[in-house]
């Protein structure tokens, strides 16, 4: 049963990855809360499915001619620097508190994206 319930979880998360809401931020508290699995093998977990998932997402852009591929260094760049001192900075905490990092993160994005959301509804109805 636990096999299908991961598999089950897996789907969602490549569901949510696919919505381009990130896969990561529903598999991640997943797999800590609903599997007890420690944060720091939830987080590789995430990276691992990401890999896939991230190489069929670009194929699939780049037929669409969705990818604007200038100044995309500058971004590229960046992001693979501090991923690598984020993971130093990772291996050192506890995974208690990467749990509560993430919690806190989440928290703060889901309040950010409801502003958002009613924000964008204000203006329809100002219109």
């Amino acid at each position: 049963m636990k096999i299908i319930l991961l598999i089950f979880s897996g789907a969602l998360a490549g569901v949510f990855g696919g919505m381009g809401m990130g896969g990561g931020t529903f598999l991640i508290p997943l797999l800590i809360i609903g599997f007890s699995v420690d944060a720091h093998v939830a987080a590789v977990v995430n990276l691992l499915s990401f890999i896939p998932t991230a190489i069929v997402s670009l194929i699939i852009h780049a037929k669409n001619r969705l990818i604007e591929k200038k100044g995309i260094l500058y971004m590229v760049i960046p992001a693979l620097v501090t991923a690598v001192g984020a993971y130093f900075l990772a291996k050192g905490i506890k995974s208690s508190v990467m749990s509560k990092i993430f919690g806190v993160f989440l928290l703060i994005l889901s309040i950010i994206s409801f502003i958002s959301l009613v924000r964008k509804r204000d203006k329809k109805k100002t219109r």
